[in-house]
């Protein structure tokens, strides 16, 4: 092992960043929710008011770029989203054929540069579907149509990686979690610090922050967006479980422990934010991975998913008291869970510039 070699340049040194999430967004995007066998066997019927809401609260500040599979689903889907009473002139369909609907993981990584000539363009990672447990290969072409689409160049740094795994704070760090970026199923050739490269180089940080374990129920081996997320460039907010019997008492409590020695790039301390995991769920007698930090930053708002139980008032409360800047909005999620994700893993922000 040692230094990888890339083709030159890359992002970092061509001036381009991946932006913080709540910074203003050109537009989201998605892919429209088909796959009932993998993701919601049985139930995928039971999710769609609550994605058509996801949408809605999107589209009141942003375009709506919606991933389908053909002909077809986009006119299905455009006569659903108009029978929900989505506003159409601001939700746009396009035929991007994928496997399902986790577009975070799926979707291009928009960088920015905005003193170059060429502004945006897309990080294209591999995208194996957390270490090959679903079919992926419509997924891995993902990128390249909406780099194709939007007339971007495209940077292929040529290992796994998915956007649910990453967080960042705009400002040169990035959080991550060693549980899920350095598990065999992904790049077993590399090492911690091979993979850091990687993503110092095609994401244009400065610095990569390591937590340990994700929650249980998580089929990602542990993404970041399931535990610890950045609400500003200081402040983190943390998921923890008070009781100690539980299975995710002891990696929470770990992880708070790293993030209080936790440095950022200029030398501060991190301020450490803390979310009460909701009540388990489990479906069919398998444990979901239920988490308030699966929230999503849209211009208008910040979308969190909720869980029928006592703890959703509290974690919302939290939330709205430490963002200011827009909306804190809870939606149901206790049917989309069953597809083990939730708005985080649903959506990508694509920057303005």
């Amino acid at each position: 092992m040692g230094n990888p070699v890339f083709n030159l340049p890359t992002p970092r040194q061509s001036g381009y960043h991946f932006p913080a999430e709540w910074e203003k967004h050109e537009s989201t995007w998605l892919s429209y929710p088909h796959n009932e066998e993998v993701s919601w066997p049985g139930r995928i019927h039971t999710i769609f008011p609550a994605y058509h809401q996801f949408i809605h609260e999107i589209s009141k500040g942003e375009m709506v770029n919606i991933n389908v599979l053909d002909e077809a689903m986009k006119l299905k889907v455009q006569e659903d989203l108009q029978f929900s009473g989505l506003d159409m002139n601001r939700i746009r369909l396009h035929i991007h054929p994928n496997n399902d609907a986790w577009c975070r993981d799926h979707g291009p990584a928009f960088v920015i540069n905005r003193a170059g000539k060429q502004k945006k363009a897309v990080v294209k990672w591999m995208y194996n579907a957390w270490g090959d447990k679903y079919p992926h290969d419509l997924d891995n072409q993902v990128p390249f149509l909406i780099a194709e689409k939007l007339g971007l160049p495209v940077f292929q740094p040529g290992i796994v990686m998915e956007g649910g795994s990453v967080d960042f704070n705009g400002k040169g760090t990035l959080l991550t979690t060693t549980s899920c970026l350095l598990n065999p199923n992904r790049n077993p050739h590399l090492s911690q610090k091979e993979i850091e490269k990687y993503l110092v180089e095609f994401y244009g940080v400065e610095q990569v922050l390591w937590l340990g374990d994700g929650i249980e129920g998580d089929d990602t081996s542990g993404h970041i967006d399931d535990i610890t997320r950045f609400i500003s460039e200081d402040t983190v907010v943390t998921m923890v479980e008070p009781n100690k019997k539980d299975f995710n008492h002891k990696p929470l409590k770990d992880n708070i422990k790293k993030l209080s020695k936790m440095r950022l790039a200029d030398g501060r301390q991190l301020n450490i934010v803390e979310l009460p995991m909701p009540a388990p769920m489990y479906i069919e007698d398998m444990r979901v991975p239920v988490s308030y930090a699966n929230f999503y930053f849209s211009n208008a708002a910040v979308i969190v998913p909720t869980f029928k139980c006592k703890e959703d008032e509290t974690a919302l409360a939290i939330l709205s008291d430490h963002i200011r800047d827009r909306a804190v909005i809870g939606i149901d999620s206790t049917d989309i869970i069953w597809g083990l994700g939730s708005f985080h893993c649903l959506s990508q922000q694509e920057p303005a510039i």
